[in-house]
């Protein structure tokens, strides 16, 4: 059993320090929560709506941000996946790290952009099958629009994922109310495998956010939910035993042929 806290996090625009000490403050009470894990949103460091500042802000994966992710997660024992944006020489990409405090640590960087915002400011990167291990579960990362293609998530299924982590910036509408409501159900159940969809809160000055963040479970259930906008933490805990349950009810994976 691996207890989950999901961080509903209201990001402030272009302030990297306010939004770590947000993450260090819900650390904190993740892991006074027994957690040992904590899922941010997506740009969590930079904030998603901060435009052209991205660019200035966006550091390598071995920069002064992710090394101060690190120290936030050494210090409260409680290992992190939250988004950033990752500079690689000219290059921007929309990424997400996870950190253990310990040396672990890996980077997934988004394949599938979102609209001209994203594709102004960023750069693809090809699908990639980004998995590590944590609290005896494979994990894997996808970021927001990524696990709209139902090939990313199954590719993740087929390498071994009891869980996709899904740092997002879900904007308020329909189209986002049902994507969190509806499709992150079937996403798990048809892999059969735990997914922590985790949206921004309220708004910054380009959009408006969902919120909506949720663990879905290999049976299509929901182990958290958060049916408002405002920052909020919340706890789950996944249980082995409900993927093997699933797995041996519906044998998708199984019977691609």
């Amino acid at each position: 059993m691996m207890r989950i806290a999901l961080f509903q996090m209201q990001a402030v625009s272009g302030d990297v320090a306010a939004n770590l000490k947000s993450i260090a403050d819900a650390a904190k009470k993740a892991a006074n929560g027994g957690a040992s894990l904590l899922v941010a949103p997506e740009l969590a460091l930079t904030g998603y709506g901060a435009g052209d500042v991205i660019r200035t802000l966006a550091e390598p994966a071995d920069g002064a941000q992710i090394a101060q992710l690190e120290a936030i997660a050494a210090a409260h024992g409680i290992a992190i996946v939250a988004g950033f944006a990752e500079r690689d020489g000219e290059v921007i990409f929309n990424s997400a790290a996870y950190v253990d405090g310990k040396g672990g640590h890996a980077i997934y960087r988004k394949s599938h952009l979102f609209g001209d915002y994203e594709r102004a400011l960023f750069q693809a990167a090809p699908p990639a099958t980004c998995l590590f291990q944590h609290g005896g579960l494979k994990i894997g990362m996808l970021i927001c629009y990524d696990v709209e293609f139902p090939e990313n998530v199954r590719r993740l299924a087929l390498a071994g994922a009891d869980l996709v982590a899904v740092p997002t910036a879900l904007p308020a509408g329909p189209s986002g109310t049902f994507i969190a409501q509806k499709m992150i159900q079937v996403r798990a159940f048809e892999n059969q495998l735990f997914v922590a969809y985790v949206n921004h809160a309220g708004k910054d000055e380009n959009f408006t956010f969902a919120g909506l963040s949720r663990l879905a479970a290999p049976d299509g259930s929901l182990l958290a939910e958060m049916d408002h906008t405002e920052e909020e933490l919340r706890f789950a805990d996944i249980d082995p035993a409900a993927r093997t349950a699933a797995m041996a009810e519906y044998s998708y994976l199984r019977d691609l042929g």
